[in-house]
C-alpha cells in the first residue's frame, strides 16, 4: 500500500512539473527546429535508417520537453546523470524495436510520446527525492531558497 501511496505521490509531482509546458515556444525556437531537422533526416535516409527518424526525433522532443520542465535543476549533477541514463535507455529501445514504415495514427505517436514524458518526470522526481532524501522531489536541498 505504501508504495502505491509513493507511486501516486511521485505521479503528481509529475503532473504539477507538466503544467510549465503551457508557455508557447518563441519563434526562433521552432525555426531552429524546423531547420535542425532537415539534416538529421539526411542522415538517418543516408544511414538507409529512415524508419528510425520519427521515433528518435520523438524521444529527443521528449528529452527537451523534460529538460524546459526541470530547467531549474541544471546546476545539480544527478540531473545530467539522469538525463544520460535515459538518454541511453531510449536509444536502445529504438535500436532494438523494429519500427514499422507503415503509417502510424497521430494519436498513438502523442500518446506514447506524453506516457514517456509523465515516465521521464518521474524519474526526475524519483532520483530527487532520493538524491536529497528528504522527500523534496524538486531537487533543491531543504532550507537553500
Amino acid at each position: 500500500m505504501a508504495s502505491l501511496l509513493r507511486t501516486h505521490t511521485v505521479l503528481l509531482f509529475a503532473a504539477r512539473s507538466a503544467r510549465k509546458i503551457r508557455q508557447p515556444l518563441p519563434g526562433w525556437a521552432i525555426l531552429l527546429g524546423i531547420l535542425g531537422t532537415q539534416p538529421v533526416i539526411y542522415l538517418f535516409d543516408s544511414l538507409g535508417k529512415l524508419n528510425l527518424f520519427l521515433p528518435a526525433f520523438d524521444s529527443i522532443a521528449v528529452l527537451a520537453t523534460a529538460i524546459v520542465v526541470k530547467w531549474d535543476l541544471r546546476r545539480l549533477p544527478w540531473f545530467w546523470v539522469t538525463l544520460f541514463v535515459l538518454t541511453a535507455f531510449q536509444t536502445v529501445i529504438i535500436l532494438l524495436v523494429p519500427w514499422t514504415t507503415l503509417w502510424v495514427p497521430a494519436m498513438a505517436i502523442t500518446g506514447i510520446g506524453c506516457l514517456y514524458l509523465v515516465v521521464v518526470l518521474a524519474a526526475f522526481n524519483v532520483v530527487g527525492q532520493v538524491m536529497n532524501g528528504s522527500g523534496n522531489s524538486e531537487g533543491r536541498v531543504t532550507g537553500s531558497e
